[in-house]
């Protein structure tokens, strides 16, 4: 498949700081290096620089890659206009812009080390002298006044009759008179320079996007990562377990199974139903649980005779996935859902045949996705809330064996815990797929779907693709 046909489904416009930096990651993955993007920021914030025809540029720099990115410019201004660089020394720099650092040392850029408020003062001629200032101090996700003595910095920027463009986001004070946004705008009014950043890195799940998972905090208490319900069995006893193992390998606290089936294992809680099925008779029971729950996952072993039972639960979910027996029509809708259907289930939920090549189902995923998001497994995976579409290759053929969708849907269900509904499917399909492609390392053919469970926080929160 040529990657250009999936062009359409690149994402246009403001990019959040933190999709960004999964972006970023994925790149990362495929081999562009932070330095390589930098270097592409750096040449075209030089060239932007030029188009004022200074005759002297001052470039202010923090220690993140931002910084980086204004470091790297100053060196591409070197040979035609007098360049000082004040620089923030009060504490590590990130290791791309300590390269870029040690650069200038051997370039024509004047560098400035400024640690507290009066080294900035003292170098109040270089904001008066200057033609254009570059802000390259914080970078996205800066949020607050800057603390000193990047303040004074930004108070010295605005008093000067300098030009003032900002890299990729202006730093909170500063008035730049233009914005230069890196591979996307993270805000309104932004120019955008291509750092060729490849298609893959934002179309393709990958590494990088599991940064978006939000980590623990030190002072976790048990229930604040999540409490999940799974709802199933019936005729197939094994289902909701493997679902309710997945959510809690994948980080979820709590993780209770209202089944009629009961299977005895010690790390998931359990309400027995009385009878064979799932039916009207236990929704007394299911709805209050169902309303405690943070995210329902039903429809794993389920049947196709409780679906009626589902249709009356699912307006009392605040977040759910549906799969498996739960993907019937009429659909059930909850709050925040995601539906994960095989190419059979997804052709029983649409009355559409599921097409063969990647473009169209992407389309056909998008166009399905009114009731809330989609993951439609396969050979690649193809996930869409209705506006974005993305897509996901990792796994195995190992995983064709019952009970490998069940693990997706605990996973997916952990996950949508702590994340909107879009981001949740897509990085639950990566981790699944890793986890699978893992085992199957080792298991080859004879994977089965709990030699998953064991992978899944290897990759999840393995230091794999995530930030040390």
């Amino acid at each position: 498949m040529n990657l250009a046909e999936l062009r359409e489904f690149a994402e246009r416009g403001v990019i959040r700081a933190d999709r960004m930096r999964a972006v970023e990651g994925n790149a990362m993955a495929l081999g562009l290096s932070a330095l390589q993007m930098m270097e592409s920021a750096g040449a075209a914030l030089a060239r932007t620089v030029l188009e004022y025809r200074p005759s002297r540029v001052l470039i202010l720099c923090g220690r993140g890659n931002n910084g980086g990115d204004g470091m790297a410019a100053a060196r591409y201004l070197q040979g035609c206009v007098e360049t000082d660089v004040i620089w923030l020394a009060d504490g590590p720099a990130t290791k791309e812009t300590d390269a870029q650092r040690a650069l200038l040392t051997h370039s024509a850029a004047a560098l400035h080390p400024m640690v507290c408020a009066e080294d900035p003062r003292k170098l109040r001629n270089l904001f008066t002298q200057a033609d254009v200032i570059v802000d390259a101090m914080l970078g996205t996700g800066a949020l607050g006044v800057p603390r000193e003595p990047l303040g004074t910095a930004v108070a010295l920027a605005n008093e000067s009759g300098a030009h003032k463009v900002s890299a990729d986001v202006p730093t909170p004070g500063i008035i730049p008179a233009r914005i230069l946004a890196f591979h996307r705008p993270k805000g309104a009014g932004a120019e955008v320079a291509d750092i060729g950043i490849p298609l893959e890195a934002e179309v393709f799940t990958g590494p990088g996007d599991l940064t978006l998972v939000p980590r623990r905090p030190p002072a976790a208490h048990k229930g604040q990562a999540g409490e999940v319900l799974v709802i199933g069995g019936g005729p197939y006893q094994g289902a909701p377990y493997l679902a309710g193992l997945g959510a809690l390998r994948a980080g979820a606290d709590l993780v209770r199974i209202a089944s009629p089936v009961f299977e005895p294992i010690p790390d998931l809680i359990s309400t027995r139903l009385e009878g064979k099925r799932i039916g009207e008779e236990h929704l007394e029971t299911l709805v209050p649980l169902a309303e405690k729950a943070d995210v329902v996952v039903c429809g794993n072993g389920l049947g196709q005779e409780s679906h009626g039972v589902v249709q009356a639960l699912a307006p009392h979910f605040r977040k759910a996935v549906f799969d498996a027996d739960a993907i019937r029509l009429p659909l059930p809708v909850a709050k925040e859902a995601v539906y994960t259907p095989h190419a059979g289930e997804f052709e029983r939920m649409t009355g559409k045949k599921t097409p063969m090549l990647l473009p169209a189902r992407g389309k056909a995923v998008r166009a399905a996705a009114g009731n809330g998001t989609i993951l439609l497994k396969g050979p690649v995976d193809v996930i869409s809330d209705g506006a974005r579409v993305r897509f996901n290759r990792t796994g195995s053929p190992s995983m064709a064996v019952a009970g490998t969708g069940d693990v997706l849907a605990g996973v997916t269900g952990a996950l949508l815990c702590r994340l909107p509904a879009f981001d949740a499917a897509c990085i639950a399909a990566y981790v699944n797929g890793a986890a699978g492609t893992l085992a199957a390392s080792t298991r080859g053919d004879g994977m089965l779907a709990t030699d998953l469970l064991d992978r899944i926080p290897e990759v999840l929160f393995g230091g794999m693709g995530r930030d040390a």
